[in-house]
């Protein structure tokens, strides 16, 4: 098992004095916009209502590097002076309050007929691109609002949409930070299919 770094030579000596030092930059993920207040009583129906409360922050860059330093590849854990340690399906699940429990999730890597797919699920397709991946500011242009009669499938197309954003763009974000994957869709259909019984109990 290896050893912890020399605090002489950690990061953590150079800000400590104040003085320039290496730093990782990071990019933020976030879903850009808030839910429709319609939309709030069923993302935390199905789960999701907690993560949906995600909003944009400011990182400490130096203290995500002073971390990153005790990372350990070989056992895929910190190593700090007070013991080993690393974050868990657990603490993520404890913090967003999302289930963890059931069948393994996984994305696919292509889809057939995605434009059909898109539609049927949320009922308009973009404008542009191949319809493999949506524009983060898709979701914004054609779902931050709803109108007042706004009909129960509406509202389950917002959700849909809203969680896969939350899903590709936010929990599991892709390197290009920009697009969320259309492969987060199909498992939407499973999440909001309950919804028509949710919005029958909540009217």
């Amino acid at each position: 098992m290896d050893s912890l770094i020399d605090s002489t030579n950690h990061i953590s000596s150079s800000i400590n004095e104040m003085v320039e030092y290496r730093a990782l930059k990071g990019h933020i993920h976030s879903v850009g916009f808030q839910p429709d207040e319609c939309l709030i009583p069923f993302l935390e129906l199905v789960g999701f209502g907690s993560a949906a409360l995600i909003r944009t922050f400011n990182l400490r860059y130096n203290l995500i590097s002073a971390l990153v330093e005790q990372w350990r590849p070989k056992t895929h854990t910190f190593h700090l002076p007070c013991r080993e340690c690393t974050i868990t399906l657990e603490d993520v699940a404890l913090q967003l309050e999302l289930p963890i429990d059931g069948s393994t999730v996984t994305g696919v890597s292509l889809i057939s007929r995605p434009a059909r797919l898109c539609y049927d699920l949320l009922g308009r397709l973009p404008s542009e691109g191949n319809f493999q991946t949506l524009k983060f500011s898709w979701p914004k242009a054609n779902f931050e609002y709803l109108p007042s009669t706004a009909t129960e499938l509406e509202v389950m197309q917002a959700a849909r949409t809203y969680i896969m954003h939350l899903i590709g763009g936010v929990l599991m974000p892709d390197t290009h930070g920009s697009e969320v994957h259309l492969m987060w869709m199909p498992h939407t259909v499973a999440v909001v299919g309950s919804l028509s019984d949710a919005i029958l109990g909540i009217h």
